[in-house]
């Protein structure tokens, strides 16, 4: 009974931050569709928009290891909300570079459904959130 007891006396702990985790990939999410000038949810669920739904995928799943990495090397709550945000702001600022210096025309591209730009957009954004996580190994 003991071992069991061992096992789970960190689930108060999992529990606490994966909702915090959840909130945060909300928070991500109202953030990433205030950035960019289309509504991903609309292409991806209304008009069935493939390059939408991979380039916001890449962005949720960028976004998620950032989280990872931030959970992983956090030593508080707190700690581990501050990084949260820090890497909002850094796949928010990835959306910004390749928006206004490498493919100035993604958002159009994206709207047309052409998927290489959504492509181009998902590696980016999961290249910046392995980068981020990375970086968050103080």
């Amino acid at each position: 009974m003991n071992a069991i007891m061992d096992s789970i006396a960190g689930l108060s702990s999992f529990a606490l931050y994966f909702a915090i985790a959840i909130a945060l990939l909300f928070i991500f999410k109202i953030v990433y569709a205030f950035v960019t000038p289309q509504d991903e949810w609309k292409l991806v669920k209304e008009d069935k928009n493939v390059a939408a739904a991979i380039g916001f995928g890449g962005a949720m799943v960028g976004f998620s290891t950032a989280l990872a990495g931030a959970v992983s090397n956090s030593q508080s709550l707190v700690d581990f909300v501050i990084w949260g945000v820090v890497a909002i702001v850094a796949q928010a600022l990835a959306f910004a570079l390749l928006r206004f210096t490498f493919m100035p025309k993604i958002a159009e591209r994206i709207d047309n459904n052409e998927v290489s730009a959504g492509v181009m957009l998902a590696s980016m954004s999961i290249a910046v959130g392995l980068l981020n996580a990375a970086c968050m190994t103080y």
